[in-house]
């Protein structure tokens, strides 16, 4: 998926996120789901004690002093009458009706008949039979349902108006009906107004689980940072280290896995570093003891009576020791023991191009650098050499050099008007003693490791060499230079 971190560091960050979002949310829902279950059974436990309670008072009362009490005990949330007659249901009562039953039979001090029924007002003004499947009760006047529930539902408003808060009736209100006969045969009916669950937004729930969230994503990305930097700073050290293998040693610390990792790849650039430097004393070596017999075979041509032959004999010498020359040349291209300065890279090539006008190319230069760039003088001279050279061989006198400078980066571009080369042929002859020219004379191809050279040089100091075809015929050759190299 392209909206997926690419790095390692996002990657788990991201998994971090969204388990941690995903505990939070389940979390968050079984405690307000908790919540609602703990309100409603303490609700319901509160209607049937406060029931329970008034019925024991009123059945020890006479009848004189139950009126009183009723009188009195009748205020919100609880209703109380003593005028209404017995119900009958024709239908069995709901689960809902016979738990509340359960619930007041235990809370009432002694065994009295009695039946629940419930009306559920959804919304203000619609009050519809609730889920106990009882025909409604009448209240004094014998008036249908509708009228009970709109008399109990003004009845509430006019009150909640000496309440501070939200009015009663703008909320649904779970209406518990219940009617319980008294030890002398009275009827005493109970219209409870319970409110539902509370719905409001639970706040400080919310504050706690944001600032949980919050601090365990900090600590999380923290810690996930903390482990990934080093992989990063590795990663780093390996793409610098084919052009520099004498930069400091990675710090062997973090996690065992990171350190064993860190020691590991200080241990591989030890080994390199062993490595090229026995490679250069066997190719010193080897040097050293090709020039010795080229030289006495040099001498022992003095004794040669036939010119014709001498000279052939001396060309084939002073082609192998050229040979041994580049060979050696581009073998330490990669390592060169030479210090990075800052060097003045307009004169620089300004020197270069008047060597190659002395060998009778035209060479136009556009463009400047604007500060020094820190490079090795004697590698990055021999490059551009190569680089004009080879233009001047294969693509005529008229050489163009334009330069780019940046604040990342310096771009040279020498581009000739030569027949170019196949598309196909632009990554390959960069290899070595790679020639496109097949008849392998030196004085029209040279040794093959020109280019081989230039590349190697460009990409120690942190840069590349890339050719291109021309539009209109020739080859462009970009030497790009970075200015922020890690070298």
């Amino acid at each position: 998926m392209k909206w997926l971190p690419k790095s390692l560091f996002g990657q788990i960050l991201l998994a971090l996120f969204a388990g941690l979002l995903a505990a939070q949310a389940v979390g968050v829902w079984l405690i307000l789901d908790e919540r609602t279950r703990f309100a409603d059974r303490l609700l319901g436990t509160y209607a049937a004690q406060r029931i329970a309670g008034i019925a024991s008072l009123l059945d020890a009362a006479d009848e004189r002093e139950r009126a009183r009490l009723v009188l009195a005990l009748s205020v919100p949330p609880t209703r109380i009458s003593l005028d209404e007659p017995w119900r009958r249901p024709e239908q069995p009562p709901s689960a809902e009706a016979l738990m509340f039953s359960g619930l007041l039979e235990r809370e009432l001090t002694r065994p009295h008949e009695l039946q629940v029924l419930s009306i559920l007002l959804a919304h203000p003004g619609r009050p519809r039979v609730g889920r106990a499947g009882l025909r409604p009760l009448a209240d004094k006047s014998d008036e249908p349902v509708q009228s009970v529930g709109s008399e109990m539902r003004r009845k509430l408003e006019r009150e909640s108006r000496h309440r501070p808060g939200k009015r009663l009736g703008r909320r649904p209100l779970l209406l518990v009906v219940a009617q319980i006969k008294l030890a002398d045969g009275a009827i005493a009916t109970f219209r409870h107004a319970l409110p539902q669950a509370p719905t409001d937004r639970p706040l400080r729930l919310m504050a706690l689980v944001a600032i949980t969230g919050i601090t365990v994503a900090l600590l999380a990305g923290w810690s996930v940072r903390r482990l990934t930097r080093p992989l990063t700073t590795l990663a780093d050290a390996a793409t610098g280290l084919a052009r520099n293998l004498d930069r400091p040693p990675l710090a062997e610390s973090g996690p065992t896995e990171v350190m064993r990792a860190a020691r590991a790849f200080n241990t591989m650039q030890r080994e390199l570093k062993a490595n090229l430097e026995t490679r250069s004393q066997a190719l010193a070596g080897v040097s050293h003891d090709l020039r010795l017999p080229i030289t006495r075979a040099k001498l022992r041509l003095e004794q040669l009576s036939d010119a014709q032959v001498k000279r052939s004999i001396e060309a084939d010498l002073d082609e192998m020791e050229q040979m041994i020359a580049n060979t050696l040349e581009f073998l330490r291209a990669g390592s060169s023991g030479e210090a990075f300065v800052r060097l003045n890279l307009n004169a620089l090539i300004e020197g270069v191009a008047e060597d190659m006008e002395a060998l009778g190319a035209n060479v136009q230069v556009r463009g400047r650098a604007g500060a020094p760039l820190n490079a090795r003088p004697q590698s990055l001279r021999r490059c551009l050499a190569n680089l004009l050279d080879n233009a001047r061989r294969h693509g005529g006198s008229a050489i163009e050099i334009t330069l780019l400078d940046s604040l990342q980066r310096v771009e040279i571009r020498i581009e000739d008007r030569g027949p170019g080369i196949p598309a196909a042929e632009c990554a390959r002859v960069f290899e070595p003693y790679v020639r496109l020219e097949p008849s392998r004379a030196k004085h029209t191809g040279g040794t093959g490791l020109g280019l081989a050279i230039a590349r190697a040089i460009a990409r120690a100091h942190g840069g590349d060499v890339t050719l291109e075809n021309r539009e209109g015929g020739g080859l462009c050759v970009l030497l790009t230079l970075p200015r922020t190299a890690d070298v």
